[in-house]
């Protein structure tokens, strides 16, 4: 049985008995996870267990855990960091070391309970205007900045197991309004656009997987990013992104169209996976139906993804968080 161009959610802290029913038979890609599935270690242990049973295979489970005001695992079980873009200020020059301590340890809490792959490195460039549900989660104002300490965050979960994902490809920083409520519009030109947002993606475009941006770029088409085969080919292209490339949250409220519409449209595009975040059964089944199954270049794609999933190298965690706290200098709630 083919595997589902598709990671899908599920409702609550167990899986159903219906859930299961249709995993097995939609065989999604993988699995995403959010705050509403989240309660001890040993629930969220035999929640990932009971996905991957449900499709019979090791199948990739992925989380939001940024940490700060992007985290589905908090207290009093995980630990709680500040936001990003506070970290690394103030972090000053070990900022690199200080995120791949910070994402080592984010990955050895999530491979503990069965999460595999992290929605992080976030490379989007921060500007003054950007929008504050964006900027704290940013990693700098400047290119080099950027790219540095996504490399560091990408480093760390790797080595702790745990599969990256860049986002939000190809640079979410100028938008201006919340895209989970609204589509922002950027009518930066292409060159600024290649300097600034592009260049840090550019740096990381070997990672395995990728996740695009809900935004218009108006110098490349009017078209939303993640429907815009002329935005998906720059990913592949100008920015050199050859991995496994999922939408954003395609319920998200920057996108229009029905459910099946808005799937159809980003495949068409180049999308390689439609991710649907909510949990809605029926909304899932819609997704199944219209987004079929993996072939070809996407398989291959997802195949490298699963092949990069490597077992964790050894570390002393307390070791890590002395370190870590040598160099934040109080910037973490460890």
């Amino acid at each position: 049985m083919g595997q589902g161009a598709y990671i899908l959610g599920c409702e609550g802290l167990t899986l159903s008995a219906r859930e299961a029913a249709f995993f097995a038979q939609s065989q999604p890609w993988g699995f995403i996870l959010f705050a509403r599935n989240v309660d001890t270690p040993d629930q969220l242990r035999a929640l990932t267990q009971a996905l991957r049973d449900s499709v019979g295979r090791d199948a990739p489970i992925l989380i939001d855990q940024e940490g700060g005001r992007v985290a589905r695992m908090g207290a009093p079980h995980w630990r709680q960091w500040l936001p990003p873009l506070e970290q690394v200020l103030g972090a000053g020059d070990g900022a690199a070391r200080a995120m791949w301590l910070r994402y080592r340890i984010i990955a050895d809490e999530l491979r503990s309970v069965g999460i595999d792959a992290n929605c992080a490195p976030q490379a989007d460039v921060a500007f003054g205007a950007t929008h504050p549900f964006l900027r704290n989660r940013c990693y700098g104002q400047d290119v080099d900045t950027v790219a540095r300490i996504s490399r560091a965050v990408a480093d760390g979960l790797l080595a702790g197991g745990v599969l990256p994902v860049l986002k939000h490809i190809p640079g979410h920083g100028r938008s201006v309004v919340d895209s989970h409520k609204d589509l922002p519009r950027v009518d930066a030109d292409l060159a600024d656009l290649s300097a600034t947002d592009f260049a840090p993606f550019k740096a990381l475009a070997d990672l395995p997987l990728g996740m695009t941006a809900h935004l218009v770029y108006s110098a490349i088409d009017e078209r939303v990013a993640t429907m815009s085969a002329p935005v998906i080919g720059l990913i592949r292209e100008q920015i050199g992104f050859d991995g496994l490339l999922m939408c954003d949250d395609i319920s998200m409220g920057a996108l229009s169209g029905t459910m099946a519409q808005k799937c159809i449209g980003a495949l068409a595009a180049g999308c390689d996976v439609i991710l649907h975040c909510n949990g809605d059964l029926e909304e899932m089944r819609e997704v199944a139906d219209v987004s079929g199954k993996m072939g070809g270049q996407t398989q291959a794609r997802a195949d490298a993804a699963i092949a990069a999933r490597k077992p964790a190298e050894p570390i002393d965690i307390s070791a890590a968080e002395a370190e870590f706290h040598s160099l934040a200098k109080g910037g973490a709630r460890v």
